[in-house]
């Protein structure tokens, strides 16, 4: 969980929004898996999320200059992106839940 979701969690919490809606930890619930690959002679780095239902999603990271690349946080930035993906797919399946 980022810093910035913390910071949202403890908002909600203090205003008492508790009806139902996707949380930080949901999402990390539903990952099942990670894979990385980095491009031969690129900096671009790939990041693909596999779901508990088996569904991939992915996410990306490149840097203008090679001279700046570091693979550490080429995955993790890359893993954000990914994981940022998450929010509107779970978002669709909590409305198809609520209008039900």
């Amino acid at each position: 969980m980022s810093k910035d979701e913390e910071a949202i969690e403890v908002e909600l919490q203090a205003k008492r929004l508790t009806a139902k809606r996707i949380t930080p930890d949901m999402l990390d619930a539903e990952i099942a898996g990670e894979d990385y690959h980095v491009f031969p002679g690129s900096c671009l780095t790939v990041c693909a999320l596999t779901l508990r239902n088996g569904f991939t999603v992915t996410g990306e990271s490149a840097c203008a200059s090679a001279a700046n690349f570091d693979a550490e946080i080429g995955r993790t930035i890359a893993r954000t992106n990914a994981r940022e993906k998450l929010w509107p797919l779970l978002g669709f399946r909590l409305r198809d839940q609520l209008s039900a």
